[in-house]
């Protein structure tokens, strides 16, 4: 990758990781002071403007796309009309959002979740008010495409950080006056209004033909209904199948078994972070680079997927080795003895599915979401199937490499795809599958037990080779190049700190 996207990955990770360190320290203060089951409710709040959030459509990615296509040919021109007919086809679909919400709020607060009667009535209020903030998220997300497809991810992100942040930080403020739902809600409501302002106010600073030219052209609405509409029925499959083994191993087995298999789950799949920043930066880039040089898109192809590979082999292979005694340490041994084999199969399964991750942004950033929702309509039977069966098998144990498979599935039906789209990045893909099943036999020889000593000797061992094979077997001589730049520069850096340290001493 070219050094404005990986710093563009850099600040994406930070976006995502910010406000969940601040969850970590807010979290306790929420619950003590809301009480559980308001902090509950709350929870199920910010759940739903997330889902409902897919009444986009997938047209937020679409306008991306649409609009880094644009400005790799040099057609500037048509961008007013094509971002403001997105943006009012948002407002339209999020108010039906929000009609929808409004109208399923009285059921799902008297009917189908369990809230105590003493707050339902407050729920109720709380639903409304969140239905009214649907078609702001959704604009939002219309207005953010622009700014990804500009490669403004320090803007974006700064932003992000400061509304993923204060999504804790405003109920906890809200504390010193009421612990009610309502006024929190409130508050985060005109939280939302602040972002799309400010999202609004760099779109026009940015691109300010915005300001001279506002135009609606119907024409646009088939592409991106028909882009968009591939889309959603990935980001409505995708996430089922995610959870459908937990639904699965609740029925067949029982709910303590969720626990174990859930608690591991909720950790690793928290290195999707890295992955889905790397993916984030590249979407636009590879919609840009395939409207100009497909050779270009293949070079970023490759440096995306090597990126993901030489971060996350280190971090899985260290989880793998330690799976027993972290959980030991953090939950005890009863805990450790359910659900290791659990958390190696997950950590297994994260670092093939990241990979599969730029596949499926590439596929999607040249025009073809329909191969990955194909993909997910033919697989979700097949899966449903097959996650059942082992659940009732092996357990738990069978869902984690159920969940496995399917990830091996995907990384490797969209390598096909990408071999399909994009002829240029074949000798990427021969690369991958040369080195690939020596990363996963290694990492397959992490999860066999072993004493402690054993694993600090295996991991000294393991990781100073794999280094130098990623430097002569994998890194190409330009890149070894550019990372010799990079290691002098921060060196570089890192001494004249020293020095600058050193005079004020």
């Amino acid at each position: 990758m070219g050094q404005v996207l990986v710093r563009n990955a850099i600040i994406n990770v930070m976006g995502r990781v910010a406000p969940l360190l601040v969850a970590i320290f807010v979290i306790p203060i929420l619950i003590k002071g809301m009480g559980v089951e308001r902090f509950g409710i709350l929870s199920l709040a910010w759940m739903l403007v997330g889902y409902f959030s897919l009444f986009d459509l997938g047209i937020g990615r679409a306008l991306t796309k649409m609009v880094a296509e644009k400005l790799g040919t040099g057609n500037d021109r048509e961008l007013p009309q094509v971002i403001w007919t997105s943006l009012l086809l948002m407002l339209i679909l999020g108010a039906i959002g929000a009609l929808v919400l409004g109208l399923l709020s009285p059921w799902l607060a008297y009917k189908i979740l369990k809230i105590p009667v003493a707050l339902q009535e407050e729920t109720l209020h709380t639903f409304y008010l969140l239905a009214l903030s649907v078609p702001v998220v959704i604009c939002s997300a219309c207005l953010r495409g622009v700014l990804e497809a500009k490669q403004r991810f320090g803007l974006i992100n700064l932003v992000s950080i400061g509304i993923g942040s204060f999504t804790y930080l405003a109920p906890a403020l809200v504390l010193l006056i009421s612990n009610r739902l309502l006024p929190i809600v409130a508050v985060l409501v005109v939280v939302r209004l602040v972002v799309f302002g400010v999202f609004l106010f760099l779109c026009l600073d940015i691109l300010p033909s915005l300001r001279k030219s506002v135009a609606v052209n119907r024409q646009i609405l088939r592409p991106l209904l028909h882009f968009g509409g591939w889309l959603t029925v990935s980001n409505i499959l995708s996430p089922l199948m995610d959870k459908l083994d937990r639904f699965l191993i609740g029925s067949l087995i029982s709910v303590s078994a969720v626990a174990y298999y859930v608690t591991p789950y909720e950790v690793v799949t928290k290195f999707w972070i890295i992955p889905s920043a790397v993916a984030g930066v590249m979407f636009p880039a590879f919609s840009t680079s395939f409207a100009q040089d497909c050779n270009r898109t293949a070079m970023l192809f490759s440096r995306a997927v090597k990126s993901i590979v030489l971060l996350l082999f280190p971090i899985v292979l260290i989880v793998l080795m330690f799976a027993e005694e972290s959980l030991t340490l953090w939950l005890g041994q009863e805990f450790a003895q359910k659900s290791t084999f659990v958390l190696q199969c997950l950590s297994l399964g994260i670092f093939v599915n990241s990979i599969a991750y730029i596949s499926s942004a590439l596929i999607q950033g040249v025009g073809r979401p329909d191969w990955t929702a194909k993909l997910h309509l033919l697989e979700l039977p097949f899966y449903l199937i097959c996650v059942w069966w082992m659940t009732s098998a092996f357990g738990i144990k069978g869902a984690a490499m159920a969940w496995l498979l399917r990830a091996a599935v995907d990384m490797i039906f969209l390598f096909v795809v990408v071999r399909h789209l994009l002829p240029a990045a074949v000798s990427t893909i021969q690369r991958i599958a040369l080195i690939l099943p020596g990363s996963l036999l290694i990492l397959g020889l992490a999860m066999m037990p072993k004493a402690l000593t054993a694993s600090v000797a295996f991991l000294f061992v393991v990781l100073p080779v794999y280094m130098l094979t990623a430097w002569f077997l994998i890194l190409d001589a330009e890149e070894r190049l550019i990372l010799r730049g990079w290691v002098r520069g921060g060196f570089i850096s890192l001494r004249g700190i020293g020095l600058n340290i050193s005079r004020d001493k």
